[in-house]
């Protein structure tokens, strides 16, 4: 466990390898790739060997390692230390396993592009930031990570920043974020107050007598604002769709396996604050599962197959605040990391097609969207390993058994409808979990059918071009693959005599913050009840989409019909980016331009500050230089003109 400081360290010096290569040898592909990948598969293999220790230790309380005085400031001392416990040993190697494929990846999907360095650079400072963010054993180291990811996110997004609406995109993810990090900031500075410490140790051991009901929640509340940024959740989520403008294995890494998932982690790790505060659980619960279904209606209508997915995980990130906010931590985390494999391969599986289709229209000169699904169609014949891979995922995802994750979902139904006994609002959760399992299963299928089915739609001279990508990309699809449909074997239930072994890991991790949720258990015949419903649910949302969407009757996009009705609400995402410019970036570009640049800047600032003091002193200097004559008489006049005035003053 002594090595967990080398786990960061590695795709640290990855980083400035390539970020050195990028500015003095950007050409030197097989360095580049030996770097940028060597460096986070080592920090795999050697996270793997820190967790079997943590295993083989068999500890009930975390490992922290110290490694400087950070800031000693009065009474505040935060030191720079790493925290190894259970929750931050799944969070590792999911970050390093899958992120290490997506490296991979990366090499075949990249490997044409000018700044291949550069990407790389910022690929393994992004992994770097995001294992500050899991290991650190305080607020503020872990606010280190949460504000690095934000950064790598902002580059990776706006990568092609040549073209406008990247650099919008980009622009557009670091600003909300930035909304929600300033609830994370008020918090910190709220438990510093009430509590004197900002060490999760010292802050999760004291909260329960330090803190009163009001203040627990206004600092869970506030580290919830932070989470719905970072995490993409209502009404912060509108960043993450136009992140998908950045590479496709950016959002493989950054959008769906890993900086996304900071805020679940970080309601996870401050379980006991959210466990003191019903209402600040029940606002995690009720925003993740409006979230879930909100954004799986927008999922329905979208053409873009990235757009799709990118709606698809805004979806599966409010299913795991449903769990994390009932209580069901396990539950969250096992869908966390089941997410990060059959998302990764999803993501990754659009690169492929992407891939594919974009290397067609190059051929054939035509300038098509690669990414449009109304472009695609019968591409199983061509891309069968994607297809089929492809496959796997979408039933993962719907939560059709026994894939991965159909018991990761059912675990957050079923906890939400065990909290429903308890307090009734629960059952509304449930249900619009549901609600948003069954669109899931209806717009996954949609992706499938249009874009692997039906008739080809690429036209004969793309046809010709059209073939599955190289192996150094298919790779690690197989390895998602298989990945995702086995990975629900890490938390089996108890009903099918599975352990629920993740949940047993994660026992001295969640012990404090369980024992301060009231029980509520369920039967046996009401978990095979809830089982079959979530089961039928799934299947009804993929045979609907088998039996009402005919990809054989779908048009290219640009001789397309114009969308219409509830099909363009929809399709304009309910317009909510529009409200949004609307009444809030509109009215605050009115006020920076009108108010502070033109009346405050340029009157106030330039006028009476920098400007009216120039004038003021050219003036002094104008009488001044009036004064000086040369005339001896003028200045004996001055001079007993001023011996008057000081008498004067002094004889009053």
């Amino acid at each position: 466990m002594n090595l967990l400081w080398l786990v960061p360290v590695l795709p640290l010096a990855g980083f400035v390898l390539n970020g050195a290569l990028a500015l003095a040898w950007p050409k030197a592909k097989p360095l580049v790739t030996a770097i940028g990948v060597g460096s986070v598969a080592a920090a795999f293999v050697v996270a793997v060997l820190v967790v079997r220790a943590l295993a083989a230790a068999h500890l009930g309380a975390p490992v922290v390692f110290t490694y400087w005085d950070w800031i000693p400031v009065g009474t505040l001392h935060v030191p720079a230390a790493l925290q190894l416990d259970q929750l931050s040993a799944v969070m590792l190697l999911v970050v390093t396993g899958v992120g290490s494929l997506i490296h991979v990846f990366s090499v075949g999907y990249m490997g044409d592009d000018p700044g291949y360095a550069r990407y790389f650079a910022y690929l393994n400072l992004f992994v770097f930031f995001m294992l500050t963010l899991v290991l650190g054993a305080s607020f503020p180291v872990m606010f280190v990570g949460w504000e690095g990811v934000g950064l790598c996110s902002y580059l990776l997004i706006g990568f092609w920043f040549n073209e406008r609406i990247n650099a919008d995109a980009g622009k557009k993810a670091f600003i909300v974020n930035r909304i929600g990090d300033v609830g994370f900031l008020i918090a910190m500075l709220l438990i510093f107050q009430h509590i004197g410490a900002l060490g999760f140790g010292e802050v999760f051991a004291k909260a329960p007598t330090a803190l009163s009901g009001s203040a627990a929640t206004a600092i869970a509340l506030f580290l919830f604002l932070g989470c719905t940024g970072k995490s993409a959740q209502i009404p912060l989520y509108t960043w993450l769709p136009d992140a998908m403008q950045g590479p496709t294995p950016v959002s493989a890494l950054i959008h769906a396996a890993t900086m996304v998932t900071a805020g679940v982690y970080l309601v996870a790790r401050c379980g006991v604050l959210f466990a003191m505060s019903p209402v600040a659980s029940a606002a995690v619960a009720g925003v993740g599962a409006l979230t879930a279904l909100f954004s799986a209606t927008i999922a329905l209508k979208q053409w873009d197959i990235k757009r799709v997915l990118a709606y698809s995980t805004v979806s599966q990130l409010g299913y795991m605040f449903l769990g994390v906010g009932t209580g069901a931590t396990a539950a969250g985390i096992f869908h966390l990391a089941t997410h990060a494999f059959f998302k990764a391969l999803l993501f990754l599986g659009s690169g492929s097609v992407i891939y594919a289709m974009h290397h067609a229209y190059h051929a054939t000169h035509s300038h098509d969207d690669a990414q449009d699904m109304r472009n695609m169609g019968g591409l199983r014949h061509h891309l069968p390993w994607t297809w089929v891979l492809m496959w796997i995922a979408t039933l993962a995802i719907a939560g059709v058994p026994p894939l991965s994750g159909f018991f990761s979902k059912d675990e957050i139904l079923g906890a939400a409808f065990a909290r429903g006994a308890l307090v009734p609002g629960w059952y509304v959760f449930w249900g619009m979990g549901l609600a948003a399992a069954l669109l899931t299963a209806f717009y996954m299928t949609r992706l499938m059918l249009y874009t692997f089915h039906g008739s080809n739609r690429t036209g004969d001279a793309a046809r010709a071009h059209l073939h599955e990508a190289p192996w150094v990309m298919t790779g690690p699809l197989v390895a998602l693959g298989v990945l995702s449909a086995v990975g629900g074997i890490m938390n089996l239930p108890d009903l099918v005599r599975g352990g629920e072994r993740l949940a047993h890991w994660l026992e001295p991790v969640t012990r404090a913050s369980a024992a301060l949720w009231p029980e509520a258990p369920v039967g046996a015949a009401t978990e095979w009840t809830l089982i079959a419903i979530a089961v039928v649910v799934a299947l009804t949302g993929i045979v609907g989409a088998l039996r009402l969407l005919r990809p054989e009757a779908l048009v290219p996009a640009k001789v397309a019909p114009p969308e219409t009705g509830l099909g363009k609400l929809l399709w304009k995402k309910w317009y909510i980016d529009e409200i949004y410019d609307t009444l809030i970036v509109r009215p605050v570009m009115w006020v920076s331009r009108v108010v502070l640049w033109k009346v405050v800047d340029e009157k106030i600032v330039d006028g009476a500050g920098v400007n009216g003091t120039a004038a003021v002193s050219r003036a002094l200097g104008w009488l001044g230089s009036r004064l000086q004559t040369g005339e001896l008489g003028f200045y004996v006049v001055l001079f007993v003109v001023g011996v008057v005035l000081v008498l004067r003053a002094v004889v009053r």
